[in-house]
């Protein structure tokens, strides 16, 4: 992508944009990193299968509205998205002045391309002026569409720095999306293999074994270290977070997430306060811990799957995690009925015969093989995903 701004007597500036795509690429001018409140440039195939340029704004973390190329000082629907930002007298002089000229398009092998002249004034949340030396982020994204209407982006870059028109620069990225890749793996991993590892040692194999490691015994040692990593990548995770958006943003995802973030501290405390195993008031400790932890598990998958959703511009991560978590079900349903079966056998008390230690290994082994199988895959996916 190329910006050049024309000098007297010709004026605007003139752009040239282009890349593979399955449908568009576009690029946005905006006071910050992030989408929303951008204008925005589209370089795409409209319904009819050819190569248009259209100009949309982008107001919040939602699909731009496009903007016709012929425009008349009349109040649309978009006009009306974004006339809160801005007194009714700068739409109509700021935004509907100016147009597209000398559109020049091509497709070849995939490869999208356009070059055209804007006369329009940059409208951002703060800007609505057409001041050459006005500073400004560059946003960069491409992504499929489907009879002309643009789908969600499969890819993205925002420039370090912000930059005019009047000073030509290469501009590198900020490798922001980095960060919220980090993030994701993050969460996955912590959530959908250590934590149901630590849940299972601690349930499944807690009277399989009497071997003991520090004074405590094993199955102890894993669980507490197994679920201390999943809060401090929970923890690490979240800064991650934070730090990729600049702040708080309110979403169901990141809502969820706090409410993970929050129990996943309180269970450590908990478990560091409790009474000692023979105390007659151990039970409330036992059932408090056991019902935050259900509810954590829940929660953070819930949690997973909305992220997911959020990075799934190929459109089969969110298959796939599906499949994660049905293979977890799956285990766990096949661990508690052989433990209720074992436990009825056995009258619910002794230690556990050698065979059937066994048998419960070979059952978390064979979780962990499928597992990972589908964190491997999941994490191949969002290295290659953009978050939107």
């Amino acid at each position: 992508m190329s910006a050049r701004l024309l000098t007297p007597p010709e004026s605007g500036v003139q752009y040239e944009l282009s890349g593979p795509a399955q449908g568009y690429v576009a690029f946005g001018w905006s006071d910050d990193q992030n989408m929303g409140q951008d204008d925005i440039y589209l370089c795409g195939l409209n319904s009819t299968g050819a190569v248009d340029v259209q100009r949309a704004f982008s107001v919040g973390r939602t699909a731009p509205t496009v903007q016709p190329k012929v425009l008349h000082p009349t109040r649309t629907s978009w006009s009306r998205s974004v006339q809160r930002l801005v007194p009714q007298r700068m739409t109509s002089e700021c935004l509907w002045q100016g147009a597209l000229s000398d559109i020049q398009t091509s497709n070849q092998n995939g490869v999208l391309g356009c070059t055209f002249i804007s006369k329009n004034a940059i409208f951002t949340s703060s800007n609505f002026s057409f001041t050459s030396d006005q500073l400004f982020y560059l946003l960069l994204v491409y992504g499929s569409s489907s009879n002309g209407i643009i789908m969600k982006h499969q890819n993205d870059y925002s420039s370090s720095q912000k930059m005019a028109l009047t000073s030509p620069a290469v501009v590198p990225s900020d490798g922001k999306q980095q960060m919220i890749r980090a993030h994701g793996c993050l969460m996955l991993l912590a959530w959908m293999t250590l934590c149901p590892v630590g849940m299972m040692v601690a349930r499944y194999l807690r009277r399989s074994s009497q071997v003991q490691m520090f004074g405590k015994d094993l199955w102890f040692v894993i669980h507490i270290s197994v679920m201390s990593i999943t809060v401090v990548t929970t923890i690490i995770a979240f800064i991650l977070a934070f730090s990729y958006l600049g702040g708080w943003e309110y979403g169901i995802h990141q809502v969820l997430g706090c409410l993970v973030l929050c129990l996943a501290l309180i269970q450590p405390i908990l478990a560091f306060m409790r009474c000692a195993p023979q105390h007659p008031r151990r039970f409330l400790f036992n059932w408090a811990h056991f019902v935050i932890a259900v509810s954590l598990k829940l929660l953070a998958v819930a949690t997973v799957f909305t992220g997911m959703d959020m990075m799934d511009s190929a459109g089969w991560l969110m298959k796939v995690l599906g499949g994660f978590a049905g293979w977890e079900a799956l285990l766990l349903i096949l661990m508690e009925l052989q433990a209720r079966w074992r436990s009825a056998a056995a009258g619910g008390s002794g230690p556990v015969e050698p065979d059937k230690v066994q048998q419960d290994v070979l059952l978390v082994a064979l979780f962990l093989t499928g597992n990972l199988a589908f964190l491997i895959a999941l994490l191949v996916g969002i290295g290659q995903a953009v978050h939107s």
